[in-house]
């Protein structure tokens, strides 16, 4: 199942940054615009049989799709095995009735899955977060919330709420609204202080149904190593630059004095920031995806080395 729905979204990926139907028609070849043939069209085989290229045209074919529908699957199969143990660790203090079912919590886990590795790739090619995924993705959080428990501060904030199902929606809402707001925030602010928009909406958007699938306390850690993330990546993107404009600098004038050389590469390099968009919804996607499994883990760790 993860194979083939890492097939489709390798469509919707294509297709929703251009507004195209990802129903119909049927998959072609971009370049020459054949149509693949059904035993062309198997996830993975297909590529790896084909070489990576075109049948017809023999245009490559990029390894994105193979990757897409290989990650899906080992996340789908990754979110079968965890849902047992995450179904026993569940938080006691929602009163939940019943051993919440697992099978619940492996498709919540796959749909979110779904829903950040086409967000991800989208982004990372056109620097565009498609609200035909962000937007049905936080209902689809808010809705799962009345089926699997999600923790949060609803049952300490409202304590009159006896309803495990209400504590849990108000949670979900509470982490969308927690995670957007932020992420708004910031964009806002970035926007009075430099003159324009650093941050698209779609950031927004993304944030909104991570917090809805995760809840507050996963929210901010997703924040958090999202941001560290993308930090990460600016910074050695910023030397990377610079160790090539440097080498470039000191073949074309070798006669120069190495503290010149170093300043003028890097004030070259860190004008890569005014032209380059990096795509911050890639960093966001994969804290999101690190959190919903290993999350949780994460936290009670920190939290130790303060007891």
């Amino acid at each position: 199942m993860g194979l083939i729905f890492g097939s489709f979204l390798n469509v919707c990926i294509y297709r929703m940054p251009r507004e195209l139907s990802v129903v119909s028609p049927g998959s072609a070849c971009p370049v020459c615009e054949a149509p693949i043939a059904a035993y062309d069209n198997i996830p993975v085989l297909s590529w790896i049989i084909l070489r990576g290229k075109c049948r017809r045209c023999k245009a490559p074919i990029s390894p994105r799709y193979a990757a897409v529908e290989l990650l899906t699957a080992a996340l789908f199969l990754l979110s079968y095995l965890y849902a047992p143990a995450m179904a026993n660790a569940l938080p006691q203090q929602l009163n939940f009735p019943v051993s919440p079912n697992q099978y619940l919590i492996a498709l919540e886990l796959c749909v979110l899955s779904f829903l950040l590795i086409g967000l991800i790739f989208t982004d990372a090619e056109t620097k565009l977060l498609p609200d035909l995924l962000t937007k049905p993705g936080i209902a689809l959080g808010l809705i799962f919330s009345l089926f699997v428990p999600l923790d949060g501060p609803a049952q300490r904030i409202l304590p009159m709420l006896a309803n495990w199902r209400v504590i849990s929606f108000f949670n979900s809402m509470a982490g969308a609204i927690l995670g957007s707001a932020f992420i708004m925030g910031v964009a806002l602010l970035y926007e009075a202080v430099r003159g324009t928009e650093g941050m698209g909406r779609g950031d927004v958007k993304l944030m909104a149904l991570i917090g809805a699938f995760l809840g507050v306390k996963l929210t901010l850690v997703v924040l958090v190593m999202g941001s560290v993330i993308g930090s990460l990546f600016g910074m050695s993107l910023i030397l990377w630059v610079w160790l090539k404009r440097l080498a470039r600098r000191r073949k074309r004038h070798p006669a120069e004095a190495g503290s010149v050389s170093r300043s003028r590469a890097w004030q070259s390099a860190t004008l890569i920031y005014r032209n380059f968009e990096i795509p911050f919804g890639v960093f966001l996607g994969t804290a999101a995806l690190f959190s919903a499994f290993w999350g949780t883990a994460l936290v009670h760790w920190y939290a130790g080395m303060y007891r």
